[in-house]
């Protein structure tokens, strides 16, 4: 009768340890899906239970006991760092612990144009959800962090924030975000700067001017012309007149973009609008690129001291008043020359 009995308990235990060991060894070796799509999961600080029960709602592990158990075992459950993982369905447990444990998070792509302001850079990165516009702003306005990457004490880093494409992880956060921007930016004015003279400007007014560039032409083989236009009425000091200096002190002042320009904003002083101010406006209008930082550093040898848009993303540069204003005629106020125009025709 014993040894039935004990026979019994040992079959039994022989099935359950069985059973547990099939079932620990499919849970190893067994994806919870043949699924190969990705999902994008986020580690959130917290217990390591959320994150198990985050796993299993979206059939990243088919057992949340056993994965709790395997990151025992490899001693990983504190190892685990927060942020955001690419983890496909039928990944096996050992490879998502792995990933998790490995901190490689996601990285996002963002593209900043040439001539955005910081206004418009915040919007754009929170559109993407990598920052909050506002800290974005604060930290893009804040004179002692201005000051740590710039070496000056500015306003704001407009201007300094360099157009390209960027990857950053969802946690980069706007601080790292922006320390990335400017020093991408001091790179490429140091290798713009080489072998140059700065035309007796400093190198926040090389900034400001370039931005003015940038923001008048978006055909590039003009942009040394244009800069010569704005050198030429420097030395002569003439105002500079240019058209986007009043947009943007508008915004400064009223945190309004306006897309046209009536005679009472040309007539309206800012300390941006050089229609009103002379020599360069308060600071820089937009965050130029290489391009336009090298047409301070080597504008053209011209004459010209007048330009005027012909409605195709180029300008017809005229060298005194009296040509200017028939360009004005010829190109802006004649309707017919305007039709069916537009910059975004420009081919370079």
């Amino acid at each position: 009768m014993l040894k039935k009995l004990l026979l019994s308990l040992f079959l039994l235990f022989a099935l359950v340890g069985g059973f547990l060991f099939y079932e620990v060894y499919s849970f190893m070796f067994t994806p919870p899906s043949e699924d190969s799509s990705s999902i994008y999961f986020e580690v959130k600080p917290g217990p390591f239970y959320k994150i198990t029960n985050s796993l299993k709602e979206q059939g990243l592990i088919s057992n949340r006991r056993y994965f709790t158990a395997l990151a025992k075992v490899q001693n990983q459950i504190t190892k685990v760092k927060t942020g955001e993982y690419e983890l496909r369905k039928n990944m096996l447990p050992a490879e998502v612990l792995s990933t998790l444990v490995s901190g490689k998070m996601v990285q996002h792509e963002f593209t900043v144009q040439e001539g955005l302001n910081i206004y418009e850079i915040a919007d754009l990165l929170e559109e993407k959800n990598l920052v909050n516009k506002d800290e974005f702003l604060r930290l893009a306005k804040s004179r002692a962090f201005v000051k740590e990457l710039l070496g000056e004490d500015l306003p704001s880093l407009e201007g300094y924030l360099f157009p390209d494409t960027y990857r950053v992880t969802k946690y980069e956060g706007a601080r790292n975000i922006i320390k990335t921007m400017v020093a991408h930016f001091h790179e490429v004015y140091k290798d713009v700067l080489k072998g140059r003279s700065l035309k007796g400007f400093t190198r926040h007014e090389a900034v400001i001017l370039a931005s003015m560039i940038e923001k008048e032409t978006g055909a590039s083989f003009e942009r040394p012309v244009i800069s010569s236009v704005f050198h030429n009425r420097l030395r002569k000091r003439m105002r500079l007149q240019s058209d986007p200096t009043i947009l943007y002190g508008i915004m400064e002042e009223d945190g309004v973009w306006k897309k046209n320009i009536r005679k009472k904003d040309i007539q309206r002083k800012t300390a941006y609008n050089t229609y009103r101010v002379n020599g360069l406006p308060k600071g820089p209008i937009a965050n130029p690129g290489r391009g336009s930082l090298l047409a301070v550093l080597e504008p053209e040898n011209t004459e010209f001291l007048y330009f005027v848009s012909r409605n195709d993303g180029t300008h017809y540069f005229s060298k005194t008043y009296k040509e200017h204003q028939k360009a004005v005629r010829d190109y802006q106020l004649n309707r017919k020359a305007r039709q069916g125009k537009s910059w975004r025709d420009l081919k370079q």
